[in-house]
């Protein structure tokens, strides 16, 4: 089964794709797929990761082709932008 693990910045992507046996976690590719190494420390936070878009646990079952997304925290918080641009 292949996988992709995505990340994104400001700055840079990375997509790493991998391979790994029927039955593993979203957490079992990440820590498989090595992409915590090439990320600054405390990048990967396992409640802000998702599949396609949706946010998804990290104990889920991947499927073949699924791609896990790592998201980045929020600097600004929605309610504040909007009420920044209102002014």
């Amino acid at each position: 089964m292949v996988v992709e693990v995505v990340y994104a910045d400001a700055d840079r992507q990375v997509l790493l794709r991998v391979e790994l046996p029927h039955g593993s976690s979203v957490k079992q590719v990440i820590d498989l797929s090595g992409i915590a190494g090439e990320l600054p420390d405390g990048v990967v936070d396992l409640h802000r990761l998702g599949v396609f878009g949706d946010r998804v646990a990290p104990d889920r079952t991947v499927q073949n082709g699924d791609r896990i997304e790592i998201y980045r925290p929020l600097l600004l918080d929605p309610m504040e932008a909007r009420r920044r641009r209102a002014r």
